[in-house]
């Protein structure tokens, strides 16, 4: 059976590549080792080559940026079986200003909206922390500003049985599986601009249910389905910052320590059936670039 795994920033975005191969390599040998036929784009058009290829494969699964996530899973959607988030709730997560306001309507703390002085401005769609900075400046066009929230910053890694699309086929009911909570390297530098350099996983901070149960909850109220990574702040309250509905550089730690095979799972929630829990032999360390190193 053949899978398309079509990654985008490897051939595409100098600054992101490093993250997208490490991404990238870890799945391509989990669905190795379980049987698949892995499926490559090639360096040229990167929608052309979803549009092609996925009409000669059983499943795809699309890794890139939120702003390009929802039109490049929309023909996987409509040639093959998506392992991944539905196009039209990839589209909602990537308007983080959207976002937030939905999250806030159903009760689910986010930033405020930025007050006077220093606020965080950030790119209404944007990943990796690019372009995040601590400012008093005004947000400019395509950026929004929110508050700074003071706290440890942690992401929440959640695989999402299928919920919409092919729901008839596969819906279950089967309720999420959390695969990790992640603390992350997250610096403000001198300039003001912020700065993701890896992380570490599984961790069990002190709120852990909190942190879980509001991760879950957002994920959900977006409508999230396949892989996702929540990321949080965690202050007075836990804070979501962020829903990214993709595989996150988090996976690369993760895969690393886990005893289950991420394929097995992705593919499992696309047909409605996930376990309770994942089990893990240890607990690593990782970086953006892949180097992973055991703790």
């Amino acid at each position: 059976m053949k899978v398309l795994l079509a990654e985008y920033a490897t051939f595409r975005d100098p600054v992101l590549a490093s993250e997208g191969k490490a991404m990238l390599d870890v799945l391509h040998q989990s669905f190795t080792r379980c049987g698949y036929e892995v499926i490559l784009p090639g360096p040229g058009d990167f929608l052309e080559e979803i549009q092609r290829l996925s009409l000669t494969c059983e499943m795809g699964l699309v890794i890139a940026p939120d702003c390009l996530l929802s039109k490049c899973t929309f023909p996987v959607e409509q040639h093959s079986h998506n392992l991944g988030c539905g196009s039209m709730n990839a589209a909602l997560c990537a308007n983080k200003v959207t976002t937030g306001r939905i999250l806030k309507t159903h009760g689910i703390p986010v930033p405020a909206d930025a007050p006077s002085g220093k606020h965080v401005v950030k790119p209404i769609a944007g990943c990796g922390a690019q372009g995040v900075r601590l400012t008093t400046d005004a947000p400019r066009k395509d950026e929004f500003a929110q508050e700074y929230i003071e706290g440890e910053h942690y992401s929440v890694s959640i695989v999402i049985s299928r919920v919409i699309g092919e729901a008839c086929l596969y819906f279950s009911g089967n309720p999420p599986l959390i695969l990790a909570v992640n603390r992350q390297f997250v610096a403000l530098n001198a300039d003001g601009t912020f700065t993701y350099s890896g992380g570490e996983t599984p961790v069990h901070p002190q709120r852990e249910q909190e942190i879980t149960e509001t991760a879950v909850k957002a994920a959900a109220i977006l409508g999230c389905q396949g892989y996702c990574g929540v990321d949080v702040v965690v202050g007075d309250r836990v804070y979501v910052v962020d829903v990214n509905p993709r595989i996150t550089t988090s996976l690369v730690g993760i895969a690393a320590c886990m005893n289950e095979e991420i394929a097995a799972l992705l593919v499992g929630a696309s047909q409605g059936n996930i376990p309770d829990k994942v089990t893990y032999r240890s607990r690593v360390r990782f970086d953006r670039s892949g180097t992973v190193t055991p703790l």
